[in-house]
């Protein structure tokens, strides 16, 4: 986390510890906070405030977006694509378990990057009752959606658009009012806030909670709130948006000189994603030809003090293929090795994965 972040969560710890939902004093008070800082997060987002639900994270943000949409608003048809996270593949499946429905999957293109025309064609045949969920950058191998394009054309057919937008939001502006969009994510980790808090963007969709209990955050999501992660949330995304191009110019140029490093030392790896186009600035994927050496590749730089991993970091921790490289390349029996970067990183931490990585 931020220092900055750390500070205020502490303070938060002992200025705010009464209960949000309490109509004392102290209820009041952190109550307050809580919406100053919903109302930072929604004016950096370019939203209402009324449209920020707190939640856990990336995966409960998702989760209670495309089961609201099916189990609440009935939609029957789900159009997503075989490379998206496994909070939201998984749901998918756990849906279809429930009721019926009629899932299809969208061609992408080598680097991960959805087929608009498939789209088109799909929401052809399916004009109501669906909904479209296409994660805008994908956070293996980091190429970006253009969500702004792909929201027009759900609009055109009547079609609701969720968008995992976990990996981008905080590091690239987008207001979410402009995207079309009717569901969107964010877990604050991912710029630098706390683990174990995120928010849920819901747009004019009247859905039920995921966890019931009491009426916190609009009857959306019952539990007493985290108040001292959610202003350390909103300090952190503050402070991306503060500095947004700085971050933006200091982590790309530590990617590329990695990625160029890497090329220049290891001849015959891939690069995979669309690292020269629309794709995150905070994420390399390195394919590295397969042997003895290499499949052991991210356990060895673990023991060597690196931190690395071979697909999502969410899904488990025990290495296994990954479903989006299977999917964008089933021929491929390389190593893969996910690096992910920061503004906190620096050139030095580059020399000296490189030795490491020569070992």
């Amino acid at each position: 986390m931020f220092p900055e972040v750390i500070d205020v969560m502490v303070a938060a710890m002992h200025d705010y510890y009464g209960n949000p939902s309490s109509i004392h004093a102290q209820g009041r008070k952190a109550k307050a906070a809580v919406e100053v800082a919903r109302k930072k997060i929604a004016t950096l987002l370019g939203c209402s405030v009324g449209e920020i639900f707190i939640t856990s994270g990336g995966s409960e943000a998702n989760n209670t977006a495309l089961k609201g949409a099916v189990l609440d608003l009935g939609l029957r048809t789900i159009i997503t694509t075989k490379i998206e996270h496994p909070c939201v593949l998984r749901s998918i499946e756990h849906l279809a378990q429930i009721v019926p429905l009629d899932i299809h999957y969208l061609d992408t293109d080598a680097t991960g990057r959805v087929n608009k025309d498939h789209l088109k064609e799909i929401l052809s045949r399916n004009p109501k009752g669906s909904i479209v969920s296409i994660m805008h950058a994908n956070n293996e191998v980091g190429t970006m959606n253009n969500i702004e394009e792909l929201g027009l054309i759900c609009t055109e057919y009547g079609a609701l658009f969720h968008s995992d937008t976990v990996q981008t939001i905080g590091h690239f502006d987008f207001p979410l009012a402009e995207t079309h969009l009717h569901f969107a994510s964010a877990s604050a980790h991912k710029f630098h806030g706390p683990k174990g808090i995120g928010l849920l963007y819901l747009k004019g969709a009247q859905i039920k909670p995921l966890i019931d209990g009491g009426g916190q955050e609009r009857n959306i999501r019952a539990g007493t709130e985290n108040v001292a992660s959610i202003i350390g949330m909103a300090k952190a995304l503050d402070l991306y948006f503060a500095n947004m191009e700085n971050y933006e110019r200091k982590t790309r140029s530590i990617r590329d000189y990695a990625r160029e490093e890497i090329q220049r030392n290891f001849p015959g790896v891939k690069i995979n994603g669309d690292v020269d186009g629309a794709s995150l600035y905070t994420v390399l994927s390195i394919t590295f030809p397969g042997n003895s050496v290499s499949d052991l590749l991210v356990f060895n730089l673990d023991i060597e003090g690196i931190s690395a991993s071979g697909g999502s970091a969410c899904s488990s921790g025990v290495q296994k293929v990954s479903h989006v490289l299977a999917a964008l390349d089933p021929e491929d029996t390389g190593t893969t090795v996910r690096l992910s970067f920061s503004p906190l990183n620096d050139l030095s931490e580059i020399e000296k994965k490189k030795k490491k990585l020569k070992k």
